[in-house]
């Protein structure tokens, strides 16, 4: 089983958003029996939370359903339990960084390193933005999702 862990700052908008869309893209390819996700955040105001309500109406018009999406705070663990910890964007990569064991665990890496063709390697944060924000967001991770699934059915299935 690879295991993907998103990871944005409070798990509310960006991070529920890729573990959503990813996690349906898995069940659309057959593949959600050999890929599991999860989402967190690198703080933890936000703790319990469902996603941002502009987030889960933005993905739901894209067919996909985040509302299960419960916030949660990044913890050490989670760099020995899962594969891949994917960030958002440049500043949660440096608090992973920070938050990482010393010796022994996933490597972190920008989610968007896996789709150059973005040209961005950060997810911006919709949250105090409009709407577009939303669906921009969409769009890159989106695309991020689907080559990340084509490096993982490469590297690991």
């Amino acid at each position: 089983m690879v295991k993907v862990l998103f990871v944005c700052m409070g798990n509310i908008c960006r991070s529920p958003t890729a573990e959503g869309v990813f996690r349906h893209k898995l069940v659309e390819q057959g593949l959600d029996d050999r890929v599991t996700t999860d989402s967190a955040g690198t703080h933890g105001w936000h703790v319990g939370n469902p996603p941002d309500e502009r987030s889960i109406a933005a993905a739901g018009r894209r067919g996909v359903d985040i509302g299960w999406v419960r916030s949660r705070k990044l913890h050490a663990r989670d760099f020995h339990t899962f594969d891949y910890v994917l960030a958002m964007d440049q500043d949660n990569l440096e608090d992973m960084e920070k938050a990482a064991p010393a010796k022994g665990g996933a490597r972190v890496h920008l989610f968007l390193k896996f789709a150059p063709q973005l040209d961005t390697l950060d997810v911006p944060d919709p949250y105090y933005g409009g709407a577009t924000g939303f669906e921009y967001v969409l769009d890159l991770v989106e695309a991020a999702s689907d080559a990340l699934i084509a490096h993982i059915r490469v590297q690991h299935l």
